[in-house]
């Protein structure tokens, strides 16, 4: 079977090419990770020319300001930003007049604000050009469209619940998505690490939502582990979008193989070690940023000097790499229950990482 892994692997190398880091909507959203982190502590800051806009969040938008007064000079500054109130009163005015949100509606009833890059600020933050991506339960095409057209800030309108899971929670659950109804929904998340910041990109429409914290839970909880290790072998056994497994790479690990059920997740997790400084290399008949499935889970999505990635049942993931490793990370969503998922790695791991 060692064999039989490296032939595939050695195949996959001769008929591979590079990630390309074009966003599927053609613009150029995905940005390797040091141009990101170059001035994000900047980003959202306000210059001395920004406007403060107070604006009470339980009281109804219009009682606080003339409707007709709210487009994209509401609050503007010519340094291009805008106070994140600003911006969602310009959201919510468009969903009044289209008849999604009653007269009465106040801030809190607009959208989830999904501001990208996410990087966590000490303030409200003021956001430039194409710098947020709105998630609503209540949403059309029409208001959609209208959004994206004419708030400057807005670059993407999904129609979803946050309470609800993206993804899929195990191989016998269905798949649950938002659905984008205007723009591009594709997002940066920097995320803290002892190794140095990494960002995390995704479609957000098909990648569950994490806010960014100044200092992230489950990557401390990995250092503890990581730190008892010289060079350790590990497998990210439900890797989502990478975050771990990078984190891992940032902090020396001999190799890393990353894997998940929900493929958007794999390539997802492809693109962000291609972003933050890991050569990829994938197969020259995947179409790099689309499909929801992997038809071959025997076979790499894609692979680099000391990684892997697939998207295989975990269950079916013992047999297909046959090796051992160090570390298992097992990052599950909230409530799944994890007994099946460790008993199925727990032959190739010396130590199971639950978080």
């Amino acid at each position: 079977m060692a064999l039989e892994i490296k032939k595939i692997c050695i195949n996959l190398t001769n008929n591979s090419k590079a990630m390309n880091l074009r966003c599927r909507c053609g613009d150029d959203c995905v940005k390797p990770a040091e141009k990101v982190l170059k001035n994000i502590n900047r980003f959202y800051t306000p210059c001395q020319s920004c406007r403060d806009v107070k604006l009470n969040k339980f009281a109804p938008l219009r009682s606080q300001v003339n409707l007709e007064d709210i487009d994209a000079d509401f609050g503007s500054c010519k340094c291009g930003k805008r106070h994140l109130d600003a911006v969602m009163a310009h959201v919510l005015k468009i969903m009044i007049e289209t008849g999604l949100k009653t007269p009465e509606a106040t801030l809190r009833d607009a959208c989830v604000p999904l501001v990208t890059p996410g990087y966590p600020t000490r303030s409200v933050p003021y956001l430039p050009e194409n710098s947020m991506v709105a998630l609503a339960d209540r949403m059309d095409k029409n208001c959609a469209k209208r959004i994206v057209e004419d708030v400057p800030e807005i670059k993407g309108v999904l129609n979803g619940n946050m309470r609800k899971t993206v993804g899929i929670l195990d191989s016998n659950s269905d798949s649950h998505v938002y659905k984008l109804l205007a723009g591009c929904d594709m997002r940066c998340d920097v995320v803290q690490t002892p190794y140095g910041a990494i960002c995390i990109y995704k479609h957000q429409g098909e990648i569950h939502i994490e806010f960014p914290k100044p200092v992230s839970p489950k990557v401390t909880a990995l250092k503890r582990v990581l730190d008892e290790y010289n060079s350790p072998r590990v497998l990210d056994c439900t890797c989502g979008p990478g975050t771990l497994g990078i984190t891992c790479l940032k902090a020396g690990a001999e190799s890393v193989v990353f894997n998940d059920l929900w493929y958007p997740a794999a390539r997802t997790a492809t693109l962000n070690l291609e972003v933050n400084g890991f050569p990829v290399k994938i197969p020259k008949n995947l179409k790099e940023l689309e499909g929801t499935s992997w038809s071959s889970p025997e076979t790499p999505v894609a692979l680099g000097d000391n990684f892997e990635v697939y998207s295989a049942d975990l269950r079916e993931l013992k047999s297909i790499l046959d090796e051992q490793f160090d570390i298992c990370i097992i990052d599950a969503f909230p409530g799944v229950e994890t007994a099946d998922l460790e008993d199925a790695v727990r032959d190739i791991c010396r130590e199971i990482v639950v978080i």
